[in-house]
């Protein structure tokens, strides 16, 4: 059976979650909570596989209560239940650990579905928030500045593991120009580090093989 704890600070929500999911005997719910200490305190003792959270409870956001219940057990899958779906609560959530997002008006059997996709890690999202998402990331895409020739020579440098020394020596730039071109790959792509703009370049092609 599938180890369940649900939080929520609505009664009439949680009965009405556990009334449903009790119907399969393939799900057992062996908790429940109305704020997040109290939840936070069961799951680490019941150690549930999953765990369905509502954003907003009375003492904590549920992007706080995953990334906490995360920290104590990186093992649990978690469902955010929501009637909100504002692009930045979406993208927390999301960030923070959780594992699928639906909406409260969903159907019902959509969130059995998620249960048995999240025993399998496998996402699933309210086709509003998949709308969402994919309009997010379509318009990041679309702002993205391109690279110029020098920097994508740069970038393949990069990409060989070469210093920044040797990238200068082999485009006969200066050491101080080629840091400059660097800086602007990773601002450009959007990563954090050398490594990152080189796996990046390599998954989305920007540079000869």
């Amino acid at each position: 059976m599938i180890k369940i704890y649900l939080v929520d600070d609505h009664p009439f929500v949680l009965q009405g979650l556990k009334t449903f999911l009790s119907t399969n005997e393939e799900i057992d719910i062996i908790g429940e909570a109305s704020n997040g200490k109290d939840a936070l305190a069961d799951i680490k003792e019941k150690n549930p596989e999953i765990a369905i959270v509502d954003l907003h409870l009375p003492d904590m956001t549920g992007v706080e209560l995953t990334k906490k219940i995360l920290m104590v057990n990186p093992s649990v899958q978690i469902i955010i239940l929501s009637s909100f779906c504002e692009d930045d609560e979406i993208i927390a959530a999301i960030d923070a650990g959780a594992l699928s997002y639906l909406m409260k008006d969903s159907q019902p059997q959509k969130l059995t579905e998620a249960i048995f996709a999240a025993k399998k890690r496998e996402p699933m999202l309210h086709p509003r928030i998949a709308k969402k998402l994919m309009k997010r990331i379509t318009k990041k895409k679309a702002v993205i500045e391109p690279l110029t020739s020098r920097e994508k020579d740069v970038l393949l440098q990069l990409s060989k593991g070469k210093s920044n020394k040797a990238i200068g020596k082999a485009l006969f730039i200066s050491d101080k120009t080629v840091k400059t071109h660097i800086s602007n790959i990773l601002r450009k792509l959007d990563v954090k580090d050398r490594t990152q703009a080189a796996i990046k370049a390599i998954e989305e092609n920007l540079i000869g093989r």
